[in-house]
């Protein structure tokens, strides 16, 4: 997921290399620790989190793509099946939510039959049926907002109608609700190996029958352990205990610690960090200014926490523009660029780690591969080879050409732009600032009528799953010209390994194990035609109160707020 549509947030960090080394006081805080050492601490009282602005977009659960809304739906709202709420690796397993158990689709991967847990009820009081599961389909697609509708769930059979004409969406072929068998039946168009992964997030989230099948401005009725009761976006978000709710998964819903959780909205950044070291909030959303960070580090090492993200910073070369649809050309750059750089730009060590490839590590399929290095053979990035970048420019007859660098206004990604300017002047190309504003950036970017040559992005995995990366970015379908709807921004095609993507999407439905090893050739195979200067993969900062206990980072839902103590 690109970084902005999902996260309300802006690399506000990049600037701060020098002061962060301190980051987190012990190796402790500063690894992938996702837990206090600390007891879990006791349930009760008010968790008051702070943020700089309301989720961008609707409220609406079936609508809303922004980690900091799924953040809070995650307790309010279940979908059949869940990612596991623990820290680790553990966190990306899917286990059963709502449903009894995760069953093994049939007909070539085309069927799912899920048993409905019984005496569940809504936050209103109605028992939750498989019927409500139909019902939460049809208005995925009737709202005619849901932006992954007719990317994601159109699989269901019927599914494509319902995006050409929701009015009239029925879904009778495709979801079969039987509440006299406590069943519900999904059939799909083709075998679809993440399938379970996107039943997992809000989108897919139950919602009761007789939910309105129009945008709602707070979300309705869940079956998790608290309830929406304020949704301002110019005040505050919050939430309390649902009354109905009764723990049947400690590891997919489990009871929540506070009694109540507030998030407030408004609050310039340099005041969350204020109100988070004075104890008044516990949280905050945002990332910290650079010129906090320091502060953080020396005086409030033990409330801050960095985690690595399953997300990868790159500029994609335009692979049917020149002079970038040259391969010595790009390889040329990859060689030169020094990541390290880049990484300082960023915010330092603490807060990236250099990358050559494509999959962030400790994800499915990822193998450690860099060929754009000195020394290679380790698997890691180790630093530039001018020498060698030097000799593929001169092999690819493109040096005198010009160059438009694309990238955004903002203060770390300009730096990341101007950097590459630097670079590719001192390689003997002409290059040229196109720096634009933030909102226009990226859809500029992905529509082929603006032919551009080197532009700058970054992804955040939707769910872990190795085609998120590989295939939505870099596959041939993910190249849409003329639209600004086209992630895959490089214009990237090659049957050949296409045809390898293909064949690790259809080994994913009955063979997770030999799919992410197909991946893992996809990526060295992609890596090698080089259609990005992969830059690094980023770590997150979060700065909770003293009183905090029991923090959990989790690799897809991050900080989980709802199993954190303030008692």
């Amino acid at each position: 997921m690109r970084s902005r549509s999902l996260f309300s947030l802006l690399a506000v960090v990049g600037l701060a290399a020098l002061l962060l080394t301190a980051c987190g006081g012990s190796s402790k805080k500063s690894s992938s620790s996702t837990t206090t050492g600390s007891a879990a601490g006791a349930s009760g009282g008010t968790f008051n989190a702070v943020a700089n602005k309301a989720p961008s977009g609707s409220p609406d659960p079936q609508i809303n793509y922004t980690l900091q809304e799924w953040q809070l739906l995650i307790f309010s709202h279940d979908g059949l099946v869940g990612f596991k709420r623990a820290g680790g690796t553990e966190g990306t397993k899917i286990i059963p939510d709502l449903a009894t158990s995760v069953p093994t689709p049939t007909d070539g991967g085309k069927t799912y039959v899920f048993t409905v847990r019984k005496g569940i009820k809504f936050s209103n009081g109605k028992e939750l049926k498989p019927s409500d599961v139909k019902y939460t389909f049809l208005r995925l697609f009737k709202i005619k907002q849901s932006p992954n509708a007719g990317s994601w769930y159109n699989v269901i059979v019927g599914g494509d109608a319902c995006v050409k004409s929701p009015d009239t969406c029925n879904l009778d072929q495709g979801v079969i609700a039987n509440d006299a068998k406590g069943t519900v039946t999904f059939h799909l168009t083709r075998g679809d190996p993440e399938f379970l992964d996107k039943l997992a997030v809000p989108f897919a989230f139950i919602l009761p029958t007789g939910t309105p099948n129009h945008e709602v401005q707070i979300p309705p009725p869940g079956t998790g352990p608290y309830k929406w009761v304020t949704y301002n976006p110019n005040k505050e978000l919050k939430l309390v205990r649902n009354p109905n709710f009764k723990e049947w998964s400690k590891d997919a819903q489990p009871n929540g610690k506070p009694d109540v959780i507030i998030e407030k909205l408004n609050i310039s950044v340099e005041g969350e960090v204020t109100q988070v070291e004075n104890g008044t909030a516990d949280w905050m959303f945002d990332l910290p200014p650079a010129d906090r960070l320091n502060e953080m580090s020396t005086k409030y090492a033990n409330q801050v926490y960095v985690n690595p993200l399953t997300a990868v910073y790159y500029f994609a070369f335009n692979v049917r523009v020149p002079p970038f649809n040259n391969l010595k050309a790009r390889q040329a750059v990859n060689f030169a660029t020094d990541r390290n750089a880049l990484v300082k730009i960023y915010g330092g060590p603490k807060l990236a780690v250099p990358t050559c490839q494509i999959l962030p590590p400790n994800f499915p399929g990822y193998k450690p591969y860099c060929p754009y290095t000195k020394n290679p053979g380790s698997g890691n990035w180790t630093g530039p080879d001018l020498k060698k970048a030097r000799e593929l420019v001169a092999a690819s007859g493109t040096k005198g050409a010009v160059v438009k660098v694309n990238t955004d206004t903002t203060d770390v990604d300009k730096g990341f732009g101007e950097y590459f300017i630097g670079l590719l002047n001192s390689l003997g190309y002409k290059a040229q600032p196109q720096f634009l504003s933030a909102d226009i950036q990226y859809p500029f970017c992905q529509n082929s009528k603006n032919k551009i040559q080197f532009c700058f992005s970054s992804w955040y995995q939707d769910y872990p799953a190795a085609s998120d990366f590989l295939n939505v970015l870099l596959g041939c379908s993910s190249y849409i010209p003329n639209s600004n709807a086209s992630p895959n921004i490089a214009e990237f095609c090659q049957p050949g390994i296409q045809h390898q993507m293909n064949t690790a999407l259809q080994q994913g439905i009955t063979d997770p194990q030999t799919a992410n090893q197909t991946w893992a050739k996809v990526d060295k195979a992609v890596t090698d035609q080089a259609p990005w200067v992969s830059m690094f993969n980023p770590k997150y900062v979060n700065f909770v109160s003293k009183r905090v206990k029991g923090f959990i980072f989790s690799p897809q839902w991050y900080f989980l707020i709802d199993q954190a103590s303030v008692k």
